[in-house]
């Protein structure tokens, strides 16, 4: 009887080990309802498709112009790639969601989603810092530009940003993999976002928390100070240029950039604010949509409105659509 017992117990215990494996989560997402659906859907699904078809522009204007083969330019492609792999991660599955009437999202899908979300988050956010130090460079040390930022640099700086932001993802994927979730499934966002995430663990959460202060400081404070650092000089040199027309020159090499910044690290700290300034889960969500969908969607205007070079090279891209298209047309005519 004591045998059974114990038995018993231990294929309770292993039951309860194992409860991760087959968990899923609820994703309560904007609105519980029916009415609201379909509009949330065609808003979401615009912007995505906004966001995607500007960012792959981006990417197709830098490829095919070589005047843009320059690490600005390389960094800017990395960038827009970066964004669409980044609203990729989240609203894809929204959608799905809404359009099939069903919240829930698997232990696996929640795992990769936190995983990719956080890597491409942090990738923007290092992608950005990368951005105003060539920058810094040049307009503070045009004439070593050249020599400084290289092609060996700015593949080397890319790179290290992806080895960063895929080792810090892995690290917190991994961390989370050794927690249980009891009965509270509940995810109160329209992702898995690890903080919420993180609520709803029953088990000791001490380290995943440790972790991601420390994360948060060193890939938001650290690349934010060099960017306030970086942009500091840049004004300083601006401001020391005699002519108008040199100082407008000069800012405007940069002024795109800045305003990513602002909406980007903006956007970042209404979330973190409305995080922790109050307990409404709506605002924070809107929040992160500002953060997640609206910039991604936004920095393709940005940096084409105020771009002449992207602008042309936009042009070239459509002109060689059209004659692809026509010849196309042609052929199949006959």
């Amino acid at each position: 009887m004591d045998t059974e017992k114990v038995s018993s117990l231990f294929v309770n215990n292993m039951k309860s080990q194992n409860q991760t494996s087959i968990l899923e989560f609820l994703l309560l997402g904007f609105s519980q309802d029916p009415e609201h659906q379909p509009m949330l859907f065609g808003l979401f699904l615009l912007m995505f498709v906004v966001a995607v078809l500007g960012n792959l522009l981006i990417i197709l204007a830098v490829s095919i112009d070589s005047h843009l083969h320059t690490p600005m330019y390389f960094f800017l492609s990395n960038l827009s790639f970066s964004d669409i792999c980044f609203i990729s991660t989240t609203i894809p599955k929204m959608l799905v969601n809404i359009q099939t009437q069903s919240k829930s999202i698997t232990y696996v899908e929640c795992i990769t989603q936190m995983y990719f979300f956080m890597v491409f988050g942090g990738m923007d956010t290092l992608l950005l810092t990368v951005m105003a130090y060539d920058r810094f460079v040049a307009i503070c040390h045009p004439l070593h530009y050249p020599v400084i930022m290289n092609p060996q640099l700015s593949a080397l700086l890319v790179l290290v940003s992806w080895f960063i932001s895929f080792s810090y993802s892995l690290i917190q994927s991994l961390l989370m993999l050794r927690l249980s979730f009891c009965t509270n499934q509940i995810i109160k966002h329209f992702y898995c976002e690890l903080a919420q995430a993180l609520t709803i663990a029953c088990s000791d959460t001490l380290i995943n928390h440790i972790l991601l202060y420390i994360v948060t400081c060193v890939l938001g404070f650290i690349p934010f100070s060099g960017i306030i650092y970086s942009y500091s000089k840049i004004v300083s040199s601006i401001l020391r240029i005699p002519s108008t027309d040199g100082k407008y020159k000069a800012f405007s090499t940069c002024g795109s950039h800045l305003s990513v910044v602002s909406l980007f690290y903006g956007t970042g700290l209404g979330v973190y604010l409305s995080t922790h300034a109050t307990s409404s889960s709506w605002k924070g969500m809107v929040a992160s949509v500002m953060y997640t969908v609206v910039t991604p969607m936004l920095n393709p205007f940005i940096y084409s409105l105020k771009n002449k070079d992207i602008k042309k090279a936009l042009r070239t891209l459509g002109t060689i659509v059209f004659l692809r298209g026509k010849f196309t047309g042609f052929r199949l005519l006959n």
